[in-house]
């Protein structure tokens, strides 16, 4: 019994602090943000309760271990809920007295800035794993303990005052960008994605992508990346729009043929994808509005064709692989597609263009997603099904509120990061090892930066690993003569695509948990499916009008169809296959041809054409000639049949 009641206590503190993260968030999208100090740190103490209270009432439960291991851990929890709520409501309390001061630390100060750094790293340990903590850790041992490195990496060297000063009160710490961001921009999103979601919205979207590639070779699987493409437009982040869209696609994919791995693979590569899609994105690209000082709705713009290569390439992948795997059709010539109950149901997206064409007439981001929010609760009630009743709302703040904690919490622990960055400089010293291993050629600087970022973004969420890598290597792009814009595309694209890479990769085992596959080879395989997509910044670097950016309309449309046949030979390279099995000189052609269309020179253009053009009708015909000579060529084998070996 008193479990119970101790649940449903914990139960309704939970539910009070979500409603009451959704509540600040909306309040401020419509009569103006608080000061920096109030606004970041409320939202900070809300989401640090979330977690706490979230922790207790899981331990609390009907089957709550006994004896006295666990009574200290929750005892542990408890402690770290008060001293975080203590240390960050001190920004609330005396905001004041804080801002008189300019920045100088007291002792008190310095002996709570330790306490919140641990309660958010224990906090950032629960929710998004060890490796944000790991890597804010080094940089906070750096920024203590650099002085006594070798010449080259060694700074002068900052008292724990001076650490503690920059990290708690400095605008560049804890409290700093990032944070704000997920205070402001973010929430608004999320909040948003969450009614889509609990309206039926997203379900929507799912079956207009079903039906719209039913009779498509490897339709459910192609269903599955439009679907996740439009799905990213609502949910913005890998994990969710994987644990969103595959309950549905993956099974689709499995019944169709699919093997577990891939079906997952494609799954994971798809959902990684929607981060980029405008019109939401995901959280990094508000970061990076604020980091470039470009208008968010730049970034929309400049992102959209990007994303549309990386899906169109991804389409490539999954067609060249149905047809390798000769995978049926989802659905025969007779069946007939529901459009109406579909069009019965299209005004559930209504917030979207409110969004967009809110955003198109120069509102703000957080305006444009209250009214959003609006317009979904007002569309909810046209059917009871989906009306947004005060219990639903209280459920849908939670999951919302649920969505926000992993990305408030990195961009905290990424402001541990940032503020170490800023005080001793190592930004500068890391862009300038970039530029002197490269020795000032761009194409290795680029290479060298994506597996920088692959690196340093394993395990974190893209927005905590574009922050790291944004502050760490776009300088070095930036002073070899890349764009600014395109610098930090470049460094948030391959940042994203740490989510299918190996060894940690989240988007993977995500997928791995839905369609019962092994979460390594779904990793390894996503590479591969996201092969073609890997080349995809390179190509927006070599041709920044395919960021749309002071060109013509010809050239953007030039630039997006060259980008879109090179993304199409690195799939059909990288699969091995077209029409029938390519041979080790038809795979090194279309991979010289990818390459080649890279250029912004059209020449390079043409003749990475007739090279691939010619490669296609060779292997059409021989295909024919295959086929006439063996007609049970397309019968697929014992081995595919299993669909349980890897490619």
């Amino acid at each position: 019994m008193h479990s119970v009641l101790s649940n449903r206590i914990l139960g309704g503190i939970i539910g009070i602090a979500s409603v009451s993260l959704v509540c600040l968030t909306l309040y401020t999208a419509y009569f103006g943000v608080f000061p920096d100090g109030l606004q970041r740190s409320g939202h900070l103490l809300l989401v640090m309760t979330l977690v706490y209270v979230g922790a207790l009432k899981s331990m609390m439960g009907a089957d709550a271990e006994p004896g006295l291991a666990a009574v200290l851990r929750r005892g542990w929890v408890l402690v770290v809920l008060i001293a975080g709520t203590i240390a960050t409501g001190h920004h609330l309390v005396n905001f004041d007295a804080i801002n008189d001061r300019w920045g100088e630390i007291t002792d008190t100060e310095i002996v709570l800035a330790v306490i919140l750094v641990i309660a958010l790293f224990d906090a950032c340990r629960r929710t998004i794993g060890w490796p944000i903590v790991i890597l804010a850790s080094l940089f906070l041992a750096y920024g203590l303990l650099g002085a006594y490195l070798p010449d080259g990496l060694a700074h002068r060297g900052y008292s724990l005052k001076r650490v503690t000063a920059q990290l708690y009160l400095g605008g560049g710490g804890i409290f700093g960008t990032p944070l704000g961001v997920s205070a402001t921009f973010v929430t608004g999103v999320v909040v948003l994605g969450a009614l889509l979601e609990k309206t039926g919205a997203g379900q929507v979207l799912m079956d207009f992508a079903t039906g719209l590639t039913g009779r498509m070779r490897g339709g459910p699987a192609k269903a599955a990346v439009v679907g996740s493409s439009l799905m990213g437009m609502i949910s913005g982040t890998a994990v969710a729009n994987v644990l969103t869209t595959g309950p549905i696609s993956i099974p689709l994919m499995r019944k169709s043929g699919y093997r577990k791995e891939a079906a997952g693979a494609i799954e994971a590569v798809a959902s990684t994808g929607g981060q980029l899609m405008p019109p939401v994105m995901g959280a990094a690209a508000f970061i990076m509005a604020e980091f470039t000082s470009t208008s968010y709705l730049t970034i929309a713009k400049a992102a959209f064709l990007p994303a549309v290569i990386f899906y169109a390439v991804l389409l490539a992948m999954v067609h060249f692989e149905a047809i390798k795997r000769n995978i049926p059709l989802l659905r025969d010539a007779d069946s007939v597609v529901d459009w109406a109950s579909i069009a019965k149901r299209a005004y559930l997206l209504a917030p979207l263009p409110v969004f967009i064409s809110m955003l198109l007439n120069g509102y703000s981001i957080m305006l444009s997603s209250f009214w959003a929010v609006a317009a979904s609760v007002i569309v909810s009630y046209f059917n009871r099904s989906s009306a947004q009743t005060p219990r639903r709302m209280v459920e849908t703040a939670v999951t919302a509120a649920h969505a926000v904690i992993p990305v408030a919490l990195a961009c905290a622990a990424a402001g541990v990061i940032i503020g170490i960055i800023t005080l001793t400089g190592i930004g500068l010293k890391f862009s300038t090892l970039v530029v002197l291993l490269s020795g000032g050629h761009l194409p290795l600087a680029l290479v060298l930066t994506m597996l920088t970022c692959l690196i340093l973004g394993m395990g974190l969420p893209t927005a905590a690993a574009y922050i790291l890598v944004a502050t760490l290597v776009a300088p070095a792009l930036v002073d070899l003569g890349v764009g600014l814009l395109a610098a930090h595309l470049f460094v948030l694209y391959s940042a994203m695509l740490s989510s299918i890479t190996p060894p940690v990769a989240l988007a993977a085992y995500a997928a791995a948990s839905i369609s019962q596959g092994n979460p390594l080879k779904i990793a390894v395989l996503a590479c591969q499916f996201g092969m073609g997509a890997f080349a995809v910044p390179y190509f927006f670097v070599y041709d920044p009008a395919l960021l749309g950016i002071d060109v013509t309309w010809i050239q953007v449309v030039v630039s997006f169809l060259t980008a879109i046949a090179g993304g199409v030979a690195a799939s059909i390279a990288m699969m091995g296959y077209f029409a029938s099995r390519l041979n080790i000189l038809e795979r090194l052609g279309f991979a010289v041809a990818a390459v080649m269309f890279m250029s912004s020179d059209w020449h390079f253009d043409l003749i990475a054409l007739l090279i691939s053009l010619t490669l296609i009708l060779w292997n059409r015909r021989r295909a024919v000639a295959i086929k006439d000579n063996n007609p049970e060529i397309n019968e697929p084998t014992k081995e595919e049949k299993s669909n349980e070996t890897l490619t």
